[in-house]
C-alpha cells in the first residue's frame, strides 16, 4: 500500500486575515459566492465586500439555513449555477464549510474556506460529513482534492463563544489515538493509503499542544483575547487535526460519535462534544493503559468536556436506546472497523457503559 498524505493547497493563520479575503479569492475567480449563516453574514459582510472591492472581486452572498444535508446542497447549486460564479467561499462553522465543499465538488469550481470558530477540524479535510434535514448523521461525501485555501482570522476565532474552542479540542483530542489504532491495524487512511511519518508525527503534536496550551488557551478565549496559546490551540484543532485524522485515519471515537447522533438528548451537543466522548468510549475498548484514560478524563474536566452521558443530557441511560447508538456505531463501512481487533456492537455497547462509569 503506497503511502499518503494530503492537505489544502494553502493554509493561512493570523489576526485580521480575513481583511486579505479579496487577494484570496482573486487567484481564483473575480465572481464568487460566499455562503454563510444569518449571524456570520452579519458579523463579516462589510469585511468581506471591502477586501473584495479593492481587488475588482464581486461577490454573491447567499445565507446557509439549516444542515449540511442533500437538500441544501442541492438548493445552493442552483443559486451557484444561476449566478454564474466561478469560485465557492464558505465561510462560518463546520457544516456551512462542509456546505461549501460539496457545492464547489459538484459545480467543478475551486474553494476557499474561512472558519469564524475552531470548533472541527472539518476545514482542511478533503470530505463533507452530511445530515439528514432533522441532524443524524447519514453519509461521508469524499472528494478528490483538500479545500483551495483555508484561512483562519484568529481575532474573529478568539472572541466566537468559548464552547467552540473547546469542542474543537474534543474533535481534535480524538486524532492521536485514533491515528495509532489505524497505524496498528494497517488499514487505509481516508487519504486513501498508508499513513506517512509526518501524518502520524502531526497526530501527535496534535495531542501535546492540546495537554500543553488547552487550559492556558480556554482562559484567553473566556476574556475574548488571542495569546500565543490560543494560536497554537487554533492551529491544533485545525491543521494539525485536520491533516492528522484524513492521512493517519479514523477509528472508533468517530464511529461512536456517529451512533450518538442516534439519541435525541445528544442533538444539541458539538460534534467535538460528542467525539470527546467518543475517544473516551475508544480507550475502554481498547484497554488503554489507566494512565492514559486519566490523563484523557482530567482534560476534558479541565477545559469542560463532557466525560459520561449524564455531562450530555443523557438523564436517564437507556439500555436499550445505549444498545441503538453501538449498532449504529459499527454500521458496514464505519471507521470503528479501522481497529485493530474486531468490533461489536455488544463490545460497544460494553465500553459505553464503562466510559459512562469511569468518566462520573
Amino acid at each position: 500500500m503506497d503511502k499518503i498524505i494530503i492537505s489544502p493547497s494553502k493554509y493561512i493563520q493570523g489576526e485580521g486575515a480575513l481583511d486579505n479575503i479579496g487577494k484570496y479569492i482573486s487567484v481564483f475567480g473575480s465572481n464568487p459566492l460566499a455562503i454563510a449563516d444569518d449571524f456570520v453574514l452579519g458579523l463579516v459582510r462589510e469585511r468581506v465586500d471591502t477586501s473584495c472591492s479593492v481587488e475588482s472581486v464581486s461577490v454573491n452572498f447567499e445565507q446557509f439555513v439549516g444542515e449540511c444535508s442533500r437538500q441544501e446542497i442541492d438548493r445552493l447549486i442552483e443559486v451557484c449555477k444561476s449566478n454564474g460564479n466561478d469560485v465557492v467561499v464558505g465561510i462560518g462553522g463546520g457544516k456551512t464549510l462542509d456546505t461549501a465543499k460539496s457545492i464547489a465538488f459538484y459545480t467543478k469550481l475551486p474553494v476557499v474556506v474561512v472558519p469564524t470558530i475552531a470548533s472541527t477540524d472539518a476545514p482542511t479535510s478533503a470530505l463533507a460529513v452530511i445530515y439528514t434535514p432533522e441532524g443524524e448523521f447519514s453519509e461521508y461525501l469524499m472528494f478528490p482534492s483538500n479545500p483551495d485555501t483555508v484561512i483562519m482570522d484568529t481575532g474573529i476565532i478568539a472572541a466566537a463563544p468559548v464552547r467552540t474552542l473547546v469542542a474543537g479540542m474534543g474533535d481534535a483530542l480524538s486524532t492521536y489515538f485514533e491515528a495509532r489504532a489505524n497505524g496498528i491495524s494497517g488499514k487505509a487512511t481516508m487519504a486513501g493509503g498508508a499513513p506517512t511519518r509526518s501524518a502520524q508525527a502531526l497526530a501527535r503534536l496534535c495531542y501535546d499542544t492540546l495537554i500543553a496550551d488547552g487550559v492556558k488557551a480556554k482562559a484567553a478565549v473566556e476574556n475574548q483575547v488571542s495569546t500565543k496559546a490560543v494560536e497554537n490551540i487554533i492551529e491544533a484543532n485545525t491543521y494539525l487535526s485536520g491533516i492528522g485524522f484524513e492521512s493517519s485515519g479514523l477509528a472508533a471515537a468517530h464511529a461512536i460519535h456517529n451512533g450518538l447522533t442516534k439519541l435525541e438528548e445528544c442533538h444539541h451537543l458539538l460534534h467535538g462534544e460528542k467525539v470527546a466522548f467518543g475517544t473516551l468510549t475508544q480507550l475502554v475498548l481498547e484497554n488503554a493503559p489507566k494512565e492514559e484514560i486519566e490523563e484523557v478524563l482530567n482534560f476534558c474536566r479541565a477545559v469542560g468536556l463532557p466525560t459520561n452521558l449524564h455531562d450530555m443530557g443523557v438523564k436517564e441511560v437507556n439500555k436499550q436506546k445505549l444498545m441503538e447508538v453501538a449498532e449504529a456505531s459499527c454500521a458496514a463501512g464505519e471507521t470503528i472497523h479501522n481497529m485493530p481487533f474486531e468490533v461489536t456492537a455488544n463490545s460497544v455497547y460494553a465500553a459505553l457503559l464503562t466510559a459512562h462509569t469511569l468518566g462520573k
